[in-house]
């Protein structure tokens, strides 16, 4: 049963005459006023085609009993976010982070962080937002940012991990001077994306936004400095920006588990992950797809290291 989102600029007549059954306006009222037009006053979609989608639709309804429990079992909440159900969250996440970078030479490299580190700084707008970690459709459609659900933040995740006698510094935009006169063993910065969802999220820029580059490059310049990119898609990151870094980790959208992102920053597990898309140098670049001619990315489909070794591709 094929389903869309009925986007006013699209032809309604093709969406429904190309087999679709389900749709789900933006705009509800506009959706029937164009539907009563196009099949009662102009003809342009049979009456006949209506009814086949409402019926496709109810024998599903009927087939699952829709109609007799109309509503989920209640007793089956306590199931929602249980032990097993976290557990497996959190090797998702630990096998789906990509080691994009490790040292600014293979044989000096940057990860493991140290636990034991005497001051380490943390910055960046996605370093202590679970909001943002998770992504759209959590908690609402586009989700939202802050403590959105129970989970442990980047940052919480750090400061869980490291000796007691580490101080944990967090600023999430600090001023140079504060970088400068921190004495830091190193830095974590986080950046990435806000949540979307569908076509709300579509960007001709896929820099990383709220400067997420002069930040890294500000850091990155007077501290040794690991990034963390959160973003369900590769965002542009400028060559100047990777030379500058020592290290770099896609973790996608790890949800309430960020304490599986530290599980690999700190050693206790090494990285599996590897990219699933191919990494675009520039926003003008996409489509480039594997295999294509000119195929130049700033990593290839399947790339991803370990902290000792690559991954073939």
């Amino acid at each position: 049963m094929a389903i869309t989102a009925y986007i006013m600029q699209k032809p309604l007549v093709l969406h429904l005459l190309s087999n679709l059954q389900v749709m789900i306006p933006f705009r509800f009222e506009k959706f029937l006023e164009d539907l009563v037009f196009l099949v009662v006053e102009t003809g342009e979609i049979p009456l006949s085609r209506i009814d086949d989608a409402v019926e496709r639709i109810l024998r599903v309804k009927f087939v699952f009993g829709v109609f007799e429990h109309p509503f989920s079992d209640p007793a089956l909440l306590d199931v929602i976010g249980c032990k097993e159900h976290r557990l497996l969250a959190r090797e998702a996440v630990r096998k789906s982070l990509v080691l994009l970078k490790n040292g600014k030479n293979r044989k000096e490299p940057f990860l493991p962080l140290a636990k034991n580190a005497k001051r380490i700084l943390i910055a960046g707008t996605h370093a202590d937002n679970i909001g943002y970690q998770c992504g759209g459709w959590t908690i609402s459609w586009h989700g939202d940012s802050g403590k959105i659900t129970p989970g442990t933040s980047i940052l919480e995740a750090i400061q869980q991990s490291v000796e007691v006698e580490t101080e944990v510094v967090y600023d999430e935009c600090p001023i140079d001077a504060t970088i400068e006169a921190g004495k830091f063993s190193y830095a974590v910065v986080v950046v990435g994306e806000v949540p979307y969802a569908q076509s709300l999220g579509d960007r001709t820029d896929l820099s990383i936004p709220f400067n997420g580059s002069d930040l890294i490059t500000r850091v990155a310049s007077k501290v040794p400095t690991l990034v963390i990119v959160i973003s369900g898609r590769p965002l542009v990151i400028e060559p100047q920006v990777l030379e500058k870094v020592d290290a770099l980790v896609a973790t996608w959208l790890p949800g309430s588990e960020g304490m599986r992102v530290a599980d690999c920053l700190f050693g206790d597990h090494d990285f599996v992950g590897t990219l699933p898309v191919t990494w675009f140098r520039y926003d003008e670049q996409p489509p480039i797809n594997i295999g294509g001619a000119n195929y130049d990315p700033l990593f290839p489909f399947g790339y991803g290291l370990k902290c000792s070794k690559a991954i073939e591709i």
